[in-house]
């Protein structure tokens, strides 16, 4: 195989012509495959990092120790959303009507958190009593009627002398943001789907969509405060599952908030990473784990105030999470001589909120917010239908009201990060564009590895003789415990030759069986096919869905990695291995990648010059058509938190003048064709760049149709 660096491990290998799809996979098995090795070691790190937060929250011992640890959280967890609206607008609350059901009514209102960002919402108001009430503010969970979930709560606190406001999340009830009318539903899921899909072009930016979720509760208090029969002093919040988050979110920003209870989502992430992992996008912030921060700082962040965790026996949040994050908390807590304002309460049952949850609930809002006067127990209340509860027309806002959506919002804040950037006019610029981004590829897309190390040993686990070359199943160590599958395909011929690093996700087995990389085989080529750290061997089954791989994404992001960074590591890997083969030219080696691997070539290529050509097959144009158009496909196999600010995919293009860069087939981040104009208009800025410094063929973008791939290669 002319590589003292090359290790074949098999007690022998037999040449055969052909062998099964099957083996053609490294890991047959799910439990020991390539996305579990990847999870496994950001889990690795994850804990690790919370192992060294919870000794710096240990090590606290006095409350102005305590109380600096707070303004430090405060400011991170605002950072780390992207930050708050700065400004205050009018509400423009329209009032509904109003129900009368006896010992309770509701109104119909919908207030605008932002200008033209419309909050349907209905407010449960008490029949007896003398106001000024206490009100809580009660952000609901994931279930797709939004502020229809959960009404017994609301119910019963409106009955016990609280006025509540309940309104739709974003993606929820009355604000699918994604709404189909001739559908009658989301163009994109459920719930999660909705706020997965909105949040990827917001990390594209800095931002989260928790800063627009939790804005939505701020405003919603906004519009409590407005109100006669509203004491401004006693105002309290709770929710159950994403409310639950809500709830943890709002009471640890809004210090308008005087007691809290969250339901249902409070555990800790080193139980997460263990047995759950990341759940919706709101509640996980990229860079949470290396900032220091666990779940328990946000209850931390409400000392010395009134707290009721509120768990159940059965949920699927992890209980022991709870009991790790209520021990740290009342600890905390007791630095503000205030251990017994925290409280835990564990219902029966699965995930929800039981009779006896919501008691308790009830409970601790009348002993803090209400003076003790109250009985906790729920009497059975008969609810409306849903359709009585609707604020809107045709009970959607997009086609009732219009206005702002997530999208809109996220384009307006990212238009000035993705403003064009100018023509670069001479080398000298360009090698200062180079510097820039490279230092910017390992900033933001965390790239640890640099090119030039030690190359990796290349274990071959199968082998099949072709008529012109030999194909082998490969793996190579990218990091400990940690590999990247590959094909090597080797010319019989004899020599130096140049060398193709390809990078595509496809199925090996598909490749194996025959595929247009044979073409740059047979014009004297030896090609590396490896399939990036984390993508599954064999397609997993299942419907496909727009998101894509959000938790494992996520999982990334948590300890400020990313997926493209990551990735981009196993082709500089990969390029130190064929460099270091005698047989090949190391002058002479050129990237290909396919689809979305594209973009982590793109990455690879600005870090590291050995790569001489890169080839584009497929691949998503630019990141800022997330900011123009609203459908996206898989967004976080390639998306790089805040990569906005810093570089786009043409600037990487760019910056690697004067080596040539063929775009073949481009697509935009629905995985559709652009039309060749299209993305030549996209990119104006890389082909005047390219014009201005002498060399206006250096970018070609290509339509391929049946020509060989071996073409694009000359």
């Amino acid at each position: 195989m002319g590589s003292s660096s090359t290790r074949i491990c098999l007690a022998a290998l037999v040449a055969i012509a052909a062998l099964h799809a099957q083996d053609w996979v490294v890991f047959p098995h799910p439990g020991e495959g390539a996305r579990e090795q990847l999870t496994r070691r950001l889990d690795e790190a994850g804990q690790r990092l919370l192992r060294e937060r919870a000794r710096s929250v240990a090590a606290l011992r006095t409350r102005e120790e305590a109380e600096r640890r707070q303004r430090q959280v405060r400011e991170k967890i605002l950072r780390l959303i992207g930050g708050l609206p700065a400004e205050r607008p009018p509400l423009n609350a329209r009032d509904l009507g109003t129900v009368d059901r006896g010992d309770y009514r509701f109104e119909k209102i919908i207030y605008e958190s932002l200008p033209g960002f419309y909050v349907p919402a209905n407010v449960y108001t008490p029949a007896r009593g003398r106001p000024p009430f206490p009100a809580i503010l009660m952000p609901v969970g994931h279930s797709p009627g939004g502020k229809e979930g959960e009404r017994e709560t609301a119910v019963g606190l409106a009955r016990k002398g609280f006025v509540v406001l309940k309104y739709d999340p974003v993606g929820q009830g009355e604000r699918l943001q994604y709404y189909d009318p001739d559908l009658r539903a989301s163009k994109v899921g459920g719930p999660t789907q909705e706020h997965s899909h909105a949040n990827a072009p917001m990390m594209l930016i800095g931002d989260n969509l928790a800063r627009y979720r939790i804005w939505d509760g701020m405003r919603g208090i906004d519009y409590l405060l407005t109100r006669k029969d509203v004491d401004p002093n006693r105002i309290g919040c709770t929710g159950c599952s994403g409310g639950g988050t809500l709830t943890t979110y709002i009471a640890a920003l809004d210090e308008r908030v005087k007691a809290a209870a969250p339901a249902c989502y409070i555990t800790s992430w080193e139980q997460l990473l263990e047995k759950l992992g990341p759940q919706d996008a709101e509640q996980t912030f990229p860079r949470f784990l290396v900032e220091g921060l666990d779940i328990a700082d946000m209850v931390e962040l409400f000392a010395p105030k009134p707290y009721l965790i509120a768990s159940t026996i059965e949920d699927f949040f992890p209980l022991e999470g709870a009991r790790q994050t209520f021990e740290e908390a009342r600890k905390f807590y007791a630095l503000f001589d205030a251990r017994d304002r925290l409280e835990w309460f564990v219902g029966p049952g699965p995930h929800g909120v039981p009779l006896e949850s919501r008691e308790a609930v009830y409970e601790f809002f009348i002993r803090h917010l209400n003076n003790g006067e109250g009985d906790p127990r729920e009497e059975p209340a008969e609810l409306d239908p849903p359709e009585n509860i609707l604020c809107t027309q045709t009970g959607q806002v997009s086609d009732s009201l219009g206005g702002e959506t997530l999208f809109t919002l996220n384009r307006k804040r990212g238009l000035a990060l993705a403003a064009a950037r100018p023509a670069v006019r001479t080398a000298e610029e360009v090698s200062a564009l180079k510097t820039r981004l490279t230092q910017a590829v390992r900033e933001v897309a965390g790239v640890r590895l640099g090119p030039g190390g030690a190359p990796p040993e290349i274990r071959v686990h199968r082998q099949a003789v072709r008529p012109d070359y030999t194909l082998q199943l490969v793996s190579f160590e990218v990091e400990r415990g940690v590999s990247v599958t590959g094909l090597l395909f080797l010319p019989l011929a004899q020599g130096v030759k140049p060398a193709v690093l390809a990078v595509d996700r496809r199925p090996k087995e598909t490749l194996a069986a025959g595929s247009d990389l044979e073409s740059l085989v047979k014009a004297g080529n030896l090609v590396l096919l490896i399939q990036p750290r984390g993508t599954p061997e064999v397609p997993p089954p299942g419907v496909p869905n727009l998101v894509g791989d959000f938790a494992l994404a996520f999982r990334a992001a948590l300890i400020g990695e990313s997926l493209p960074g990551i990735r981009t590591e196993d082709v500089l890997r990969a390029v130190d291995y064929l460099a270091s083969r005698p047989d090949v030219d190391a002058t002479r080696i050129s990237g290909y990648g396919v689809g979305q691997p594209g973009v982590y070539l793109l990455h690879a290529a600005v870090v590291d010059d050995r790569i001489r050509r890169v080839v584009l097959e497929r691949a998503p144009a630019a990141y800022r058509l997330a900011l123009e158009r609203p459908i996206h496909r898989h967004l976080y196999e390639i998306a790089v938190p805040g990569v906005l600010s810093r570089y786009d995919l043409d600037d990487l293009i760019l910056a690697l003048h004067p080596r040539p860069v063929r775009v073949i087939n481009p697509v935009d981040l629905l995985e559709r064709p652009l039309r060749l104009a299209e993305y030549r208009q996209l990119c104006a800025t890389v082909f005047e760049s390219s014009k201005r410094l002498g060399a206006p063929e250096r970018v070609a973008v290509l339509y391929r149709g049946r020509q060989p791939l071996s073409r694009f290669f000359e």
